[in-house]
């Protein structure tokens, strides 16, 4: 008697880079247990697919060209709090995994991690554990066992805890330079708004103008070094 083979896990790629997103769902697709069911690298599309596809995980880039990956995981786990998410950003971990986890996500990866990473996390997740990389994890444990010692990474996470989360989400649009509309229109906010948001972004990391502001989010969200852009 022939065995029924078993469904496999329907994944929602939403990733923003072309490349990256056809690299992701062919490895994907590869996988005995795996299967792509939908992707996109909009908002509003993954949106719709999560109601309509019905993803048991989906793996999101906070980079969107016509919203913010971190408002789609909010309206992801309200709506299937049983299904799942790996956040698979170019942001740096140390600035973003805890917040995200805390708002809902399974695990969270830099595009540092190769693909084979990628999938060995989507299945942890699928079989319910939580998933960040081995460093993330140390820290993690380091301050649950309350470790005095604190590496410079986890500085740099204490710093950016000063940070709202939605200061943070206007900080990383800044570093892509989106301009007050964009920002506003990603986020569903107004512009006015934005601008009230910059000043405050300017007050807490000490610069004085747009332009400075700008070249810090880029140099320490995408680097890593949290505040080195003013330390100059």
């Amino acid at each position: 008697m022939q065995e029924t083979p078993q469904p496999k896990s329907r994944i929602l790629v939403v990733e923003d880079h072309p490349a990256t997103r056809a690299g992701i769902c062919s490895c994907i697709n590869e996988q005995p247990d795996m299967e792509v069911c939908a992707q996109t690298d909009s908002w509003r599309e993954a949106s719709r697919f999560i109601r309509s596809k019905l993803p048991h995980l989906v793996l999101l880039d906070l980079q969107l060209k016509d919203g913010h990956g971190w408002s789609l995981l909010y309206e992801f786990c309200s709506q299937q709090p049983q299904a799942k998410v790996l956040v698979y950003s170019v942001f740096d971990e140390h600035l973003h995994a805890v917040r995200l986890l805390r708002s809902g996500a399974s695990g969270y990866l830099t595009k540092e991690a190769p693909l084979d990473e990628v999938v060995k996390a989507v299945r942890k997740i699928l079989a319910g554990q939580l998933v960040v990389s081995e460093a993330m994890n140390n820290e993690l444990i380091r301050l649950a066992v309350g470790r005095e010692s604190e590496s410079s990474d986890a500085k740099q996470a204490r710093e950016a805890a000063e940070l709202s989360d939605r200061e943070l989400q206007v900080f990383e649009m800044i570093s892509r330079g989106l301009l007050n509309k964009e920002i506003a229109s990603n986020l569903g906010i107004g512009a006015k708004t934005v601008g009230g948001y910059k000043a405050r972004l300017m007050r807490k990391l000490g610069v004085s103008n747009v332009p400075d502001l700008m070249r810090a989010a880029q140099e320490q969200l995408k680097t890593g070094r949290w505040k080195s852009e003013l330390e100059h």
